[in-house]
């Protein structure tokens, strides 16, 4: 969870790709260059999901994502699956 954090900070198309479920991958990826990631926070981990809360920040405002992210271990390597963004209603 946190090298994909790190990858979107940096822009890391081709690793986000890489690390993505092939059942579930996009074909492309088209990330926001003018978003600014400043912060990420795990709530909870368990074997296979992850949430969280992700801060970023994009021309003078402060935005988050909190979201319940799923994983699945293939050949040793964890890809992401899915995920839920979450509400606080």
């Amino acid at each position: 969870m946190r090298s994909r954090y790190s990858a979107f900070a940096a822009g890391a198309t081709d690793y986000l790709i890489a690390t993505w479920h092939p059942r579930t991958r996009p074909h492309a990826l088209d990330l926001d260059l003018a978003r600014r990631w400043t912060r990420l926070d795990i709530h909870e981990a368990t074997d296979d999901t992850v949430e969280f809360t992700a801060h970023s920040a994009r021309g003078g405002y402060q935005e988050t994502l909190h979201e319940r992210s799923r994983f699945a271990r293939r050949g040793g390597r964890w890809f992401y699956v899915d995920g839920d963004v979450v509400t606080d209603d």
